[in-house]
């Protein structure tokens, strides 16, 4: 009998397909599209201890094979996530992870004393955030950085602390390992890459923060290549994310070494999308008689 239960940091999640965060609301809109209980887990909006309005001027940009975004982590504040949009997650019966962002690691801190006592089942350090102007990407470029507010964070945290790394960091290797060393749980990688765009009619950047974050398929060769190499230097749950539109792009980042996966940006390509990936890896286990995702998880590197 096929099942493609994985466990993630000693919760169970009935897949391994997980929307990304800032892709998928807090899952409300989709579920009207379809039952989003069919999925693994659903990560939160990016939030921070107050409402944020997000970036001025344009935020997202289509490229040839993906997209660009500079939406700043506009967000209505934990307290009114916990006490509007938590409620209405929880009914629909799937693993929630809570996306915190911040732009000092008091800010983390507080976010994650906020959390402690709600139902979120893992919280989700974004360090990684490349549309911010402070903090952010900022924390997680660098290893020393990036272990100072995991470390900080993990000393306050009674939740199962995941943390989302950077694909512009200076070694992402290098900041993966420090980030276990400093007691996180779990990794999820990568967030979008440091992008930008230029309007040829009025001569200047199209978004007002200049740079942008890009994802989308062009980006998953060089993702999938980075999750191989984390997943091989550390001894942590590895979650990996990047350009994943179809279900063949999962079982290529599980056979690196993923325990699961986040779906992003084909979200709004096809809103279904991460549950045609749903079905299409329980197909495919069918198919090649695997009755487990243990069975092909980091095949590639052996």
């Amino acid at each position: 009998m096929v099942s493609s239960k994985v466990v993630i940091n000693g919760i169970d999640f009935k897949n391994p397909v997980i929307t990304a965060s800032g892709t998928f609301g807090f899952g409300q809109e989709y579920n009207e599209i379809y039952d989003v209980s069919s999925l693994g887990g659903i990560s939160s909006k990016g939030l921070t201890i107050n409402p944020k309005e997000g970036n001025d001027g344009p935020r997202v940009v289509e490229t040839r094979a993906g997209m660009m975004n500079s939406v700043g982590l506009q967000n209505p504040g934990i307290d009114v996530f916990i006490s509007n949009e938590l409620p209405g997650m929880k009914k629909l019966n799937t693993r929630i992870l809570a996306n915190l962002g911040g732009a000092t690691i008091e800010d983390y801190i507080n976010g994650t004393l906020k959390l402690n006592d709600t139902d979120v089942d893992i919280i989700e350090l974004n360090i990684s955030c490349p549309n911010v102007k402070c903090g952010g990407m900022a924390l997680g470029i660098k290893a020393e950085t990036a272990a100072d507010v995991v470390r900080k964070v993990k000393e306050v945290s009674k939740k199962p602390l995941m943390v989302k790394l950077s694909p512009n960091a200076e070694s992402i290797v290098k900041v993966a390992v420090a980030c276990e060393e400093a007691g996180a749980d779990s990794l999820s990688l990568v967030n979008t890459f440091k992008g930008m765009a230029i309007d040829i009619r009025r001569k200047a950047p199209v978004f007002k923060n200049v740079v942008a974050g890009l994802s989308g398929p062009a980006i998953k060769p060089i993702a999938l290549s980075m999750v191989y190499e984390v997943a091989g230097a550390v001894n942590i749950p590895v979650i990996g994310m990047g350009g994943i539109t179809t279900w063949e792009d999962a079982i290529e980042f599980i056979m690196a070494g993923s325990t699961a996966i986040q779906v992003g940006t084909a979200n709004f390509i096809k809103p279904d999308a991460a549950l045609d990936i749903v079905n299409g890896i329980e197909e495919y286990m069918n198919k090649e008689g695997i009755k487990s995702l243990e069975e092909i998880r980091g095949i590639a590197r052996r």
